[in-house]
């Protein structure tokens, strides 16, 4: 099944982009970045930017447009069963060429998880700012265990607010 990612959420003065890979089914069909309900996505922006899951989705999309905090995905579309990034196949990347062309103050670049990560490194980082930096960050997904919750913020936390 071919499964497609969403417009990017970016104020035309962002300065973080933080890149997923592909949104997983419960975003696919709640239409929303990290819908999942143990993702823990959202309540790490709660801590860093006040978008907490508790918010309405359009206010915690505008909490971090007012950051200066862009959400994409590296991909556009794939084959995917499920929401495993394992499964990811015949990936097709996004249009970074020109995100990185509206967005010219992007200065930082957030990758959440290693899928993420690879995806930048084949798909998108030649187009990488001049001068913007690239931090590849433990994923917020619930499949991603090995941290607890409270020390990923604080990883991201450390990314983010220096």
């Amino acid at each position: 099944m071919i499964i497609r990612s969403f417009a990017p959420i970016a104020a035309p003065d962002a300065h973080t982009l933080i890149l997923g890979s592909m949104p997983g089914m419960a975003s696919l069909e709640a239409g929303q970045y990290y819908a999942h309900p143990r993702n823990s996505f959202w309540p790490i922006m709660g801590v860093l930017y006040g978008a907490a899951p508790d918010l309405a989705y359009a206010e915690r999309v505008d909490r971090l447009k007012a950051s200066g905090v862009a959400v994409w995905d590296v991909l556009q579309s794939c084959v995917r069963e499920g929401s495993l990034d394992a499964g990811i196949r015949e990936e097709v990347a996004n249009d970074f060429s020109a995100f990185f062309a509206r967005h010219q103050t992007i200065r930082r670049i957030a990758l959440n998880g290693a899928k993420a990560a690879a995806g930048f490194r084949q798909h998108a980082v030649r187009f990488l700012p001049v001068g913007a930096s690239v931090l590849a960050l433990p994923s917020t997904s619930p499949a991603h265990a090995a941290r607890r919750m409270e020390e990923k913020c604080a990883i991201w936390r450390a990314a983010l607010q220096s």
